[in-house]
């Protein structure tokens, strides 16, 4: 059962239309349940169609028909177009995208995991590109919305074993800092969240173990919950029009920045 964490009213994103990518679990999955929960109508969006549909029925629960789910690749630009204009149709206008979608594995870069290099570029860096071009040019059009990308606090410092993952998370820092200062004045928010070490499945399917076994986080270390940086997303999007969050850290007590 999924518990209330959060300091807001329950209601505070009423008629709002919100898309989550990488909604299938982790920070996605808490992202999803965190909007629905304060009034958002979410679309779920991630590969994963099973697991999807399950959080939707979740939902739908626990809060009513709020969600909707939709098979989505992010790096599959006509995917992500697909996407926007099915939520369009059925919800309305995008009002907030959570961009989530993410992966990330510990690789050194003497031992040149390429696929792994290129799967972190594809999916951190082209994938939020496709939603942001894919709800722009319509945020624009209205002089309202909200765009959130989930970063990391490796777009701010680089770690040993994961210098392919903080480069494109430092990808992500300069496009949302660029995108903002761009945009400035047209009425549309960007927000850049930066967890720390969440306890999520980061690393699944890392195949150079060398590289894991020497820098991946002890256990030692308490690591966040999803639902800790779903509370950040939460209190960035439901500012006052004339307020707007720039970037939120969130880090582990024991493990500051």
């Amino acid at each position: 059962m999924w518990a209330s964490h959060f300091f807001l009213g329950p209601r505070s994103l009423e008629g709002k239309v919100a898309i989550v990518t990488g909604a299938s679990s982790g920070i996605g999955e808490a992202v999803s349940r965190a909007l629905a929960e304060n009034g958002a109508k979410v679309v779920l969006a991630a590969r994963r169609k099973e697991r999807l549909d399950q959080i939707r029925d979740e939902i739908f629960a626990e809060q009513g028909d709020v969600a909707v789910s939709m098979e989505t690749d992010v790096v599959k630009r006509q995917e992500v177009l697909d996407l926007v204009s099915h939520t369009n149709d059925t919800l309305g206008p995008v009002d907030i995208i959570v961009n989530c979608a993410g992966v990330g594995f510990y690789t050194t870069m003497k031992n040149c995991h390429l696929d792994e290099w290129e799967k972190m570029v594809d999916v951190n860096c082209k994938g939020v590109m496709n939603c942001i071009a894919s709800v722009l040019p319509g945020m624009l059009e209205r002089k309202n919305g909200h765009i959130v990308n989930v970063s990391s606090s490796a777009g701010r410092k680089v770690f040993p074993g994961l210098t392919v993952y903080a480069a494109t998370k430092y990808f992500v820092e300069a496009l949302t800092q660029g995108l903002r200062l761009e945009i400035v004045g047209s009425g549309v928010k960007v927000t850049s969240i930066q967890p720390g070490d969440v306890a999520t499945d980061f690393g699944i399917g890392n195949t150079d173990a060398e590289a894991r076994k020497e820098y991946e986080i002890s256990d030692d270390i308490k690591r966040l919950e999803p639902r800790d940086i779903a509370n950040a997303v939460v209190y960035a999007v439901t500012q006052p029009a004339h307020c707007t969050v720039s970037e939120v850290m969130v880090e582990p007590i024991d493990a500051p920045f």
